[in-house]
């Protein structure tokens, strides 16, 4: 594993940038380029800031730098039978640690396991002016108070080029198996929520359209009660299905057609737009397929008590939900404290900032 620390050279760039009002984007390993707005400036890369600084398998607890590969984690993690276990989606080999953190994504398991800032304890980032800041640290009990280090998930780079994180990893559950059963889509739903209230070791659902697949991870004995109970086809262990709906490769998401996030309540009931046919979640995260008109899809999601992105495609210019003023107006001035002349992934997230 190649390891190198540049956050001096990193640091140095992003200072100069702040003294000369030249914006900067922050890249990775460039699998998510497409989720967020267009950032337009210089571009700076933490590819090169990688390698695991910490790895301690009996505290559960892996630290490393933002260009760290994904796999090269996951690799160590199963040498020890441990694995990230909010399912990281990557797009790509060269998916980095930084990206994942920055853009929040998290796979099949987050319902169920949870988010990824969930298991962030620490980081370490470059604000805006090429300050060296570190938030939490590397055992639970050091996140307390206003945990600025899961901030830093989901922000897409505006608020700082994460330098390192340190986060929490599970054991690797020692049986797994996938369920499929031929549903129609309210009878899917109504499933999947009926089965995330029952005591069973329930790490993923998802639904295509016609068949409802559910996956069970955990002891042995509970996975095969579990099965027993609920019914199904066993889907091969060989099958790649939840990598597939992780990174989209499923057939679902293939082609051109701009791709919708909705992100609603589990039970809430199914929608009439045009193009859903795809849920996740338990049917708390849905997608859908096609062009509709923005102000609809954020409208519906609404009304449903969630919310709406452009996931992928489309007219980049709108992407995400607008947010109510007051809640723009604690977005802004965060922006303002971490990055004050607007020079990190600017407007990557809204046109304003």
């Amino acid at each position: 594993m190649q390891v190198q620390d540049i956050s001096a050279d990193l640091a140095q760039v992003v200072e100069h940038a702040h003294a000369e009002r030249n914006p900067l984007v922050i890249i990775g390993g460039g699998t998510k380029g497409f989720y967020g707005r267009a950032s337009q400036g210089t571009q700076l890369s933490v590819s090169a800031h990688r390698g695991i600084t910490n790895y301690e398998p009996t505290e559960l607890v892996l630290s490393a730098r933002a260009g760290t590969p994904l796999g090269d984690i996951e690799s160590a993690l199963a040498e020890h039978g441990q694995m990230l276990p909010f399912d990281p989606p990557r797009f790509g080999k060269a998916a980095t640690l930084g990206g994942t953190l920055a853009c929040g994504l998290s796979g099949p398991a987050r319902p169920y396991l949870g988010a990824a800032r969930d298991f962030v304890l620490g980081t370490r980032v470059l604000n805006g002016r090429g300050e060296l800041l570190r938030f939490g640290g590397e055992v639970m009990k050091n996140v307390a108070g206003y945990d600025v280090s899961r901030l830093m998930v989901g922000a897409q780079g505006t608020l700082g080029v994460l330098l390192e994180a340190s986060l929490k990893v599970l054991p690797r559950p020692p049986a797994e198996i996938t369920l499929v059963r031929e549903e129609r889509p309210e009878a899917a739903l109504t499933a999947m929520n009926a089965l995330g209230g029952k005591p069973y070791p329930l790490t993923a659902t998802a639904y295509d359209g016609q068949r409802l697949y559910l996956r069970f991870s955990g002891a042995s004995t509970a996975v095969a009660a579990a099965a027993a109970r609920v019914g199904g086809e066993r889907l091969p262990e060989v099958d790649d299905f939840w990598d597939s709906v992780r990174d989209h490769a499923h057939p679902y998401f293939a082609g051109d057609a701009p791709i919708w996030r909705l992100s609603v309540p589990a039970a809430a009931p199914l929608t009439d737009l045009e193009g859903v046919g795809f849920f996740e979640w338990g049917g708390a995260q849905r997608w859908l397929r096609g062009e509709p008109a923005a102000d609809a899809v954020w409208h519906h999601a609404r009304a449903a008590g969630g919310h709406a992105s452009l996931y992928r495609g489309g007219d980049r210019g709108a992407v995400f939900q607008p947010l109510p003023e007051e809640m723009a107006a604690v977005q802004r001035r965060i922006k303002q404290a971490f990055d004050p002349r607007g020079i990190l992934n600017a407007h990557r997230l809204y046109a304003e900032w």
